[in-house]
C-alpha cells in the first residue's frame, strides 16, 4: 500500500514539476498576458494558474491510474500518447509566452487537443478513472485553443 501512495505522489508531483518548469521557461506569463488584446470570454489571468495546478494534479492522477491498472491490455500506446500530450503541453507556454509565436503555439494547442482526445480513448480501455481525469483537461484545452487562436488573431 505505501508503494502505491508513493507512485501516486511521484506521478502528481512529477507532472506538477513539468508544468512549473514550463512556466519558468515561458517568462513572466501574468505580465505578458495582461498586455495582450484578449478575445471574448478570456479569463482573468489570476485564475489560470490555479486551474493549471488542479489540471496537472488530474493529469498526474490519470498517469498513476494507467500505471496501476491491472488491465492485461498493452499500455504502450497510452504511455506514448501521455508523453506526446505532456510534451505539447510543456512547449505551448514557452512558445506562446516565451517566444511570442502566437500562431505556432495555437497550432500546438490544436495538436494537444487531438492528443488528449486520443489519450482519453486509449485510457478508457485501461482505466475508466484515468479517462475521466482527462475530461476537465479536454474541456480546458478546447477553451484554451479558442483563446490561443483568438489571442494570435488579435495580437
Amino acid at each position: 500500500m505505501p508503494n502505491r501512495f508513493f507512485k501516486l505522489l511521484a506521478c502528481i508531483i512529477g507532472v506538477e514539476l513539468i508544468g512549473s518548469i514550463s512556466g519558468f521557461f515561458a517568462g513572466d506569463i501574468p505580465a505578458i498576458y495582461a498586455q495582450l488584446n484578449k478575445p471574448f470570454l478570456a479569463p482573468p489571468g489570476s485564475i489560470v494558474g490555479t486551474i493549471w495546478i488542479i489540471l496537472y494534479a488530474l493529469i498526474g492522477l490519470a498517469l498513476f491510474l494507467v500505471i496501476d491498472s491491472k488491465e492485461a491490455k498493452s499500455k504502450t500506446l497510452s504511455y506514448i500518447l501521455f508523453g506526446i500530450q505532456l510534451v505539447l503541453n510543456f512547449i505551448w507556454s514557452i512558445i506562446f509566452f516565451g517566444g511570442s509565436h502566437f500562431w505556432i503555439a495555437s497550432f500546438i494547442s490544436l495538436f494537444l487537443l487531438i492528443s488528449i482526445i486520443f489519450s482519453i480513448r486509449e485510457f478508457r480501455g485501461i482505466s475508466t478513472g484515468a479517462a475521466i481525469c482527462f475530461v476537465p483537461y479536454l474541456i480546458w484545452i478546447i477553451y484554451a485553443t479558442y483563446l490561443s487562436f483568438g489571442l494570435a488573431f488579435l495580437n
